[in-house]
């Protein structure tokens, strides 16, 4: 069956125009290395896109459709706008963020699901409410209080160790994108001094763990931040505060660069810096200029996240088509590079066409873990919280915090799920959005378009439609004919990658 705008055909699209500053950089630098960006993206795969990136969630029929007759010349960013402030925009950046923050209730964590849910729930509402970034940073690595009333606690509860030297470990990687492990043991001990004197004390409620800063613990020393500066610290500071000052002040650029560097990866396939948690003297950005404008423009903002969201996919660096192009046209960003979707990502949209729920499991026997079935996959509070299909799918465990955690190459496990499994079977053949297709009064040509534009987000071309009435008439019944072409679309490479 063909794909009409499908994966490495060429687009019949106007050629990249620099429409804002990372335009400028990126045409810049591909200049200098003789490589010619790819054209802009079609509409079709564009909404499906900006769908994916934002907010993790397939665009319905009627959305695809919706965005495809409109003919208004800004209707990309009008749609960009919309989609930032979508609840679903912090449903799957909380996703994203319990995977950096290591949200999970059991081993190695030991989180408790009470204490990981609410975890998860102050990361949403914070991403919802667009918390300022270095707020938000600011407002973990200083929290004191109970795991279970004042959340963000918990930050210091997800660490293989409740050491200093574990914890420093953390805080470099999800806040500065450094792999701290590497560094020389005096400059990773200056580091952990700050995080020395961190208290916990049980409480009569089971489970229930207090964070706090403890002034009686004997300190570290000396305390000295990553950049060589040695900290003045008075017996009454908390030394989590100071090190906070250092880290989200302006002139630090390792925090603001660590995390414009992760929303380039999350939304173009890798970091400016590759990878992006490991930044180091030795692994230089390949666009210094562009990494240091996303930099400027991050702090300027008022550290205001969706600002460089909104920065990066209305360029026309991030509308590029997903054409094939030279081997190191993705290096230098010079198309859109194709990635498989996300296991939760795959298994919503899945549920989402078909109009069926799936069934999740947690090994630990506490009344917090129940899930109801219509829940969806990228709202799942916690790590322990899993699915046959999430594990096969690539799902990461939340162990480490490391962005490689999650697996995302396909197998041929993967594979032979998709076409030959019970589970995608019924889901087809018995979801109720799928079954409403089957009805005699649904002409072939209607059917066709809403499978088309359900699933991958685009009409059928006219030999797409000729394929699928061929198949209505040669096919035992409609239902037959019906599971048939969903099957055959599902297992398509346009609807499993980004494109």
């Amino acid at each position: 069956m063909g794909t009409g705008s499908a994966i490495g055909l060429e687009h019949h699209a106007a050629e990249l125009v620099a429409t804002n500053r990372i335009d400028d950089l990126v045409l810049l630098k591909l200049k200098q290395v003789g490589l010619r960006p790819n054209p802009a993206c079609s509409d079709e795969d564009f909404v499906r896109r900006a769908f994916l990136d934002a907010i993790g969630t397939l665009p319905t029929a009627k959305e695809a459709a919706d965005f495809l007759a409109d003919r208004t010349p800004d209707k990309r960013s009008r749609l960009i706008g919309r989609l930032l402030w979508r609840d679903e925009f912090a449903d799957y950046w909380a996703m994203k963020w319990s995977d950096l923050l290591r949200i999970k209730s059991e081993f190695p964590m030991d989180l408790w699901p009470m204490a990981a849910q609410g975890y998860h729930r102050w990361v949403r509402e914070s991403l919802r409410a667009n918390m300022p970034y270095d707020r938000f940073a600011r407002t973990l690595l200083t929290a004191s209080g109970s795991n279970f009333a004042t959340t963000q606690v918990n930050f210091y509860r997800a660490v293989p160790s409740k050491t200093p030297i574990p914890i420093a470990q953390a805080v470099a990687l999800t806040f500065m994108g450094v792999r701290a492990e590497k560094w020389p043991t005096t400059r990773l001990a200056g580091m952990a001094a700050f995080f020395s004197q961190i208290g916990y004390k049980r409480t009569d409620e089971w489970k229930e763990e207090i964070v706090y800063f403890d002034p009686t613990k004997p300190a570290l020393k000396p305390a000295v931040f990553p950049d060589g500066v040695a900290a003045h610290l008075s017996s009454a500071d908390d030394p989590r505060e100071v090190f906070a000052d250092w880290l989200v002040a302006p002139k630090n650029r390792w925090f603001a660069l660590n995390i414009v560097n992760r929303i380039w990866s999350w939304l173009l396939g890798r970091g400016i810096v590759q990878e992006p948690d490991d930044i180091r003297p030795d692994n230089p950005p390949q666009n210094a200029a562009l990494l240091g404008y996303l930099e400027s423009e991050l702090v300027s903002s008022g550290y205001n996240l969706r600002h460089v969201f909104r920065l990066i996919m209305e360029s026309g660096t991030y509308q590029q088509s997903s054409a094939e192009g030279p081997r190191n046209a993705d290096a230098n960003f010079a198309r859109y590079p194709l990635r498989r979707l996300e296991a939760e990502v795959l298994i919503d949209a899945l549920d989402q066409i078909t109009g069926t729920t799936e069934s999740y499991s947690s090994s630990i026997p506490e009344p917090f873990t129940f899930i109801p079935e219509e829940q969806r996959s990228i709202l799942l509070p916690d790590g322990s919280i899993t699915s046959a299909f999430l594990e096969m799918f690539g799902r990461p465990p939340r162990d480490t915090g490391l962005e490689s955690e999650r697996n995302n190459r396909p197998t041929a496990d993967q594979m032979l799920h998709m076409l030959n499994s019970s589970h995608i079977q019924h889901k087809i053949e018995r979801g109720p959005k799928t079954v409403a297709l089957m009805r005699p009064a649904l002409v072939p040509e209607t059917v066709c378009d809403q499978l088309y534009l359900s699933i991958l987000s685009r009409p059928p071309t006219d030999a797409e439609q000729a394929i699928v009435s061929e198949h209505f008439k040669r096919s035992a019944n409609r239902r037959e004919a019906v599971a048939d072409i969903a099957w055959a679309l599902v297992n398509s490479a346009e609807f499993m990658y980004r494109h």
